[in-house]
């Protein structure tokens, strides 16, 4: 694990992102107080960043947990899905 200023990111960025790329843990410090893990994204990782997609999963959660449910026979399953 590599702990640098944020300084020396600003100075030296695309060093510190071939060495995330690589697997390489980077913490950036700014400050005393405040630290920050550079780490890539993938292309999960923006699927589950974008808003309307997490408003829409917390909906269905909301919805299992009121009981506003359908329960599908395994018979009619592989109706639904066209199968």
């Amino acid at each position: 694990m590599l702990v640098i200023s944020s300084r020396e990111f600003r100075d030296n960025q695309k060093k510190y992102m071939d060495l995330a790329d690589k697997n390489e843990q980077i913490i950036i410090q700014r400050g005393k107080e405040k630290a920050y893990a550079l780490t890539p994204v993938g292309e999960k990782d923006k699927y589950f960043m974008d808003p309307q997609t997490m408003a829409d999963i917390q909906e269905g959660i909301d919805q299992y947990r009121k009981g506003n449910t359908t329960k599908v026979d395994k018979a009619d399953f592989d109706k639904l899905l066209g199968l």
